[in-house]
């Protein structure tokens, strides 16, 4: 892994990433943690598994805690933020990585609580918590971003609606964003291989990953993607507030 960000660049400043136990989110979380950024490692019900990412940020002369929370619940959340912010103080970057809706057995309405409820609910938050001139960073997938335009496949398409609509109701913020000096960034990529999500895609629809890496050229790898996300953390914020990661020709625009 080779981060992005400049040791000591982020000395001081404390982050959050949600669903940062595993994956996306646990490399989001080392790359912010390598360049000096105390980092909460937020999982819903994998403590072991955040506990070892925290040790392992420790032990390579980084700052973590870990804290489970259930971003759907509103009194979870809240118990988060005020820790971290009792253990290490206010917020300067929040990473809203996680996500989901393929899942079984969690409700038809499962990926809308959790992909648009959830996140307005961490933003409203997290809100008497950030630092001045805090960032938000969004992650998504193209086939969420651009679903309104481009079809996506119909085992997805759920989740692509529900992260769309999370997309869409924080965008909706913007003004309360800009009043208030916290800036907003969407980072939206294509199928990233190793991830669940994809995992879950080609056991629906095999041969689905191998058909996106054929059309795309190829596929970012878990890590690849983490980095343009930490990178989105601390980058200029881009034009329409969204910084896009991998191929985007097959996407059809809106407008």
């Amino acid at each position: 892994m080779t981060n992005p960000l400049a040791p000591g660049s982020l000395d001081g400043r404390v982050a959050l990433v949600t669903g940062s136990s595993r994956g996306i989110g646990a490399d989001t979380a080392r790359y912010l943690a390598g360049a000096g950024a105390a980092v909460v490692v937020n999982y819903r019900s994998k403590a072991p598994r955040a506990d070892k990412l925290v040790a392992e940020i420790t032990e390579a002369g980084g700052r973590a805690i870990a804290i489970g929370s259930d971003l759907t619940d509103p009194a979870s959340v809240a118990a988060m933020f005020e820790r971290t912010v009792a253990e290490l103080g206010p917020i300067d970057i929040l990473v809203l990585n996680a996500s989901g809706g393929m899942e079984t057995g969690m409700g038809e309405d499962y990926a809308m609580r959790l992909n648009r409820d959830a996140q307005v609910n961490v933003v409203e938050g997290a809100e008497a918590h950030l630092a001045d001139g805090a960032r938000i960073v969004f992650v998504t997938s193209h086939q969420a971003h651009f679903i309104r335009t481009t079809p996506t496949m119909p085992e997805y398409e759920p989740v692509a609606l529900s992260k769309r609509a999370g997309e869409d109701a924080l965008r909706a913020k913007l003004p309360e964003f800009e009043a208030s000096g916290v800036e907003f960034v969407v980072v939206s990529g294509d199928m990233i291989e190793g991830t669940i999500t994809a995992t879950l895609l080609e056991r629906a629809n095999p041969g689905a990953i191998a058909a996106r890496k054929e059309d795309a050229g190829r596929l970012y790898n878990v890590s690849e993607f983490a980095a343009e996300v930490a990178a989105a953390a601390v980058d200029p914020v881009p034009a329409e507030h969204t910084r896009y990661v991998g191929d985007t020709s097959g996407f059809v625009r809106e407008g």
